[in-house]
């Protein structure tokens, strides 16, 4: 009988949030017009997000300009994205450089690892490898894991960088003990094969499982493997399987041949 009142007064907490959301929405714009620019790229989160306003991203791109072309990382970095993606303006990845590049000089991580990813791929520049590294190592010493996971792959294959074993467990285990599934089953292999590191597949194995217990195919394989051959661990046909099953099941191909020729 009481969950009217709850209701109505749901109604009335929503009404209130909607309220004070518009009036800080012409609060914002008022100060944006008048050029404060931490209000302009707030405004431009206020178009993109329809927090105060119907959500508008032509509007969103029109403020987060005028806050960028006064210097703004955050709006730099979100006009970056919008060309790249192509979200209610030109998609132009030369743009989506120039944007990225102008957030990543000021020292924003998201645009220096964006910048890494344009340079690696020659999305609007020229493909370059020393240069995608560059950006990526410094997105990966403000601690970003991705990034860091990255530059341990490019130590790894010697990829715009002499190639390192040890400075690609450095930077995989960066970005392992942040929880970066990938990091984690490459931190694995370099321990199974002992490249960088002293071997070992008690280490391989823990790795493996972080890992795998967030749903990498890859270490769910790998992890498999470790459980048919007895490494690191106990000889374990069904837990074997398990993993292997878990891997096929996200696409595997190389699970469900190895399934497919045990289970004849």
């Amino acid at each position: 009988m009481f969950q009217p009142i709850r209701w109505r007064l749901g109604l009335l907490a929503l009404y209130l949030a909607l309220t004070v959301h518009a009036q800080d929405f012409e609060s914002t714009r008022r100060a944006a017009e008048k050029g404060d620019v931490i209000a302009q790229f707030n405004l431009g989160e206020m178009y993109r997000d329809g927090r105060g306003t119907a959500q508008n991203y032509a509007e969103a791109a029109r403020w987060y300009l005028k806050a960028a072309q006064q210097g703004d990382a955050d709006a730099q970095y979100n006009l970056g994205v919008m060309h790249d993606k192509g979200h209610s303006v030109v998609k132009s990845p030369v743009e989506a450089v120039q944007w990225y590049r102008k957030a990543a000089q000021q020292g924003h991580v998201y645009a220096q690892f964006n910048l890494g990813l344009m340079y690696f791929r020659g999305r609007g520049v020229a493909r370059s490898d020393v240069e995608a590294v560059k950006w990526f190592r410094k997105a990966a010493e403000q601690g970003d894991a991705e990034a860091q996971a990255i530059l341990g792959d490019v130590y790894d294959m010697g990829q715009g960088v002499e190639q390192n074993y040890a400075e690609a467990v450095r930077w995989y285990r960066k970005a392992a003990q942040q929880g970066f599934a990938a990091a984690q089953n490459n931190l694995g292999v370099r321990y199974a094969k002992g490249q960088g590191v002293t071997q070992s597949h008690a280490e391989a194995m823990q790795w493996y499982r972080k890992a795998a217990e967030q749903g990498d195919a890859t270490a769910q394989f790998n992890l498999g493997l470790m459980y048919y051959k007895g490494e690191g661990v106990a000889q374990n046909d069904a837990e074997a399987m398990k993993w292997y099953r878990k891997a096929a099941q996200q696409g595997s191909e190389e699970a469900r041949a190895v399934l497919k020729a045990l289970e004849k």
